[in-house]
């Protein structure tokens, strides 16, 4: 079977090193992929937002299915523009991506279906907005509607911080088309969780429960990012927790979008804040596999996972049991550029020590490869290092120590991932 992985950051490495590992015979395509799926597949020069040339590549190379890694295609129509000529996708349609594409339509699923998510008022006028702002009790948050590559949410301790917000969202158009439209919403307290969920539009298979880091600095300071790095299992997601996740975030969700003609496929990702209450509310809604999230949930899955994928594009899907259960702990460490997230510098030459340590997995995300072989850094995240243990406890410092040897000029990295788990299992 041929299987094409869309997508080149270190979401789409997981995703290939699971594939691989699930069938070592299978031929594996990532466009347009990176060095470290280079190693296991092979590279399609090809851009995610080029959906006509990885329709041809998808001709080209027979490609059997293919699993799309990021939003922005998905929100573009690939798989619809695939599935019309008969290609199994793993991935929902754009109308269906409509739950992350844009903020304000997922808020109008949510209310209609009766999920909990925080009050909030959207705003294409810069005045109307900043005059709710001034009205509104602090702190509060503003978002981007659209797409932002998880730079479009900003949590404001002061009116005046929002009002900053929304002035370089809809009045200098700091995020192009993201920020056309803004969402102005309530400050929810507690902590934050991030299930995700494999669904064919009725049916739904839970994953682990996952926390991710999207701060810059250690303890949680600094600008939100697209995560500094995660860890699972998560010991606020009980079973009973993730059944209630179930019942009352994603059936509900996923009942309304059948109601709209809209049916979700793939994976469906809440991003939840978990309340002093133990109630789950929803922050917002993906249409894929997290990032970083993807690189601390396929490790600790049991071989055979991925078939899931194939079978909710394939059709006949039948997922034998209400939650994948995790085998092991993982933590990854996300190694980014100078810079990030607003102006990462590029180009610097990157070190990797042949032997990172047992259980160690380093999953590529913004690097390129000179012609003579040199590592380069190639984006804001550039590498993710995720150790696999036994408790998330164990694993911490495995992925903090490989971290600490890999080296290129600017290295940015936090060393306290984890730290609500190890805190909650006692560990310092």
């Amino acid at each position: 079977m041929s299987i094409l992985v869309v997508g080149g950051g270190g979401r789409e490495h997981a995703l290939v090193w699971a594939l691989r590992r699930d069938d070592g015979d299978v031929s594996l395509f990532a466009a347009p992929g990176n060095p470290g799926t280079a190693d296991l597949a092979t590279n399609l020069d090809v851009p995610v937002t080029d959906l006509a040339g990885l329709a041809a590549a998808v001709r080209r190379h027979q490609v059997k299915l293919v699993i799309v890694g990021p939003e922005a295609p998905l929100a573009a129509g690939l798989a619809d523009r695939l599935r019309a000529d008969g290609v199994p996708v793993f991935g929902p349609s754009a109308a269906a991506a409509r739950l992350e594409s844009s903020k304000a339509f997922a808020k109008e699923v949510m209310h209609a279906a009766g999920v909990r998510t925080a009050e909030s008022r959207s705003f294409t006028d810069l005045p109307q907005a900043r005059r709710f702002i001034m009205s509104h009790a602090e702190p509060l948050v503003v978002k981007a509607s659209g797409l932002a590559a998880g730079k479009g949410v900003v949590v404001c301790e002061t009116r005046a911080e929002a009002t900053a917000a929304a002035d370089a969202m809809l009045g200098e158009g700091k995020l192009g088309a993201a920020g056309r439209e803004v969402i102005v919403e309530e400050f929810l307290a507690g902590e934050e969780l991030s299930v995700l969920a494999l669904t064919d539009g009725e049916q739904i298979l839970v994953l682990p429960g996952v926390q991710d880091h999207k701060r810059l600095g250690e303890g949680d300071t600094g600008p939100n990012t697209g995560g500094m790095g995660a860890y699972c299992p998560v010991g606020l997601a009980t079973p009973t927790l993730l059944a209630r996740v179930r019942q009352e975030v994603l059936e509900p969700t996923l009942r309304e979008m059948r109601r709209r003609k809209t049916p979700y496929t793939g994976t469906l990702y809440a991003g939840l804040m978990i309340t002093r209450d133990g109630d789950p509310y929803v922050l917002e809604f993906n249409c894929r596999f997290g990032d970083p999230e993807t690189q601390v949930v396929l490790p600790v899955l049991p071989r055979g996972s991925t078939e899931h994928l194939r079978a909710i594009a394939t059709g006949g899907w039948k997922p034998g049991t209400d939650a994948l259960i995790q085998t092991r702990a993982a933590v990854t460490t996300v190694l980014a550029a100078r810079g990030y997230p607003d102006a990462p510098e590029r180009g610097a030459a990157i070190a990797i020590p042949p032997d990172l340590g047992d259980d160690v997995l380093l999953f590529h995300a913004g690097t390129t490869r000179d012609s003579d072989g040199t590592l380069r850094v190639n984006g804001g995240r550039v590498l993710n290092v995720t150790a696999c243990a036994e408790t998330v406890a164990a694993a911490a410092p495995r992925s903090r120590a490989a971290a600490e040897r890999i080296t290129f000029t600017g290295k940015t990295y936090r060393r306290d991932i984890a730290w609500r788990e190890t805190s909650r299992a006692g560990v310092a």
